[in-house]
């Protein structure tokens, strides 16, 4: 069983989406722009917030909540997004990526399933204090200029950081304060 759960009592998480063998999808502003589409789609849809969050070439990390703080249907959003990501980024990637992505894909299959595009975990760290809170939000935001592809970390287009550092007033996610932060 998963170290890492969602779990009852626990409203705020730190999670972690992984392109199966780390493969570099997110390249391009088409394979980044389905992520934040389908988290613009559930924070409409599905009451799912969104505090910080950074798409990298190979994973995403995210602050996530339900408006409501309810863990359950925080799992449930999340076990779809992961589904109806992964098969648009899957159909995404066999046209738009070389042929050995998709063989990658087929070959972590298993036997629900044709193909695979996410690790099978999305290792969820429950975060109930601010200074945890603070923590995960600094490595999400600092991620990037870490490895190296920007000077700073609000020059990465697809994160979170430059809306929190009072950059941009917008961002390509509807982002969301959780109410209990510092």
């Amino acid at each position: 069983m998963e170290k890492y759960r969602i779990v009852e009592g626990v409203g705020v998480y730190f999670v972690t989406f992984t392109v199966v063998e780390w493969l570099p999808v997110f390249t391009d502003e088409a394979s980044c722009q389905i992520i934040t589409d389908s988290l613009n789609f559930c924070h409409a849809n599905k009451l799912l917030r969104i505090h910080a969050y950074v798409i990298m070439l190979t994973h995403l990390h995210a602050i996530l909540f339900d408006v409501e703080f309810d863990s359950a249907r925080l799992k449930r959003t999340l076990d779809d997004f992961r589904k109806f990501t992964g098969r648009k980024l899957l159909d995404f990637c066999a046209q738009h990526r070389p042929a050995s992505f998709t063989e990658e894909f087929r070959k972590h299959a298993g036997q629900d399933r044709e193909r695979r595009f996410w690790q099978p975990t999305q290792h969820p760290e429950g975060l109930t204090s601010d200074t945890f809170l603070k923590q995960k939000v600094d490595y999400i935001h600092d991620n990037p200029r870490r490895k190296g592809l920007v000077q700073r970390a609000q020059d990465w287009r697809f994160s979170s950081a430059s809306f929190w550092f009072g950059i941009e007033e917008k961002n390509d996610v509807i982002l969301s304060r959780i109410g209990w932060e510092q």
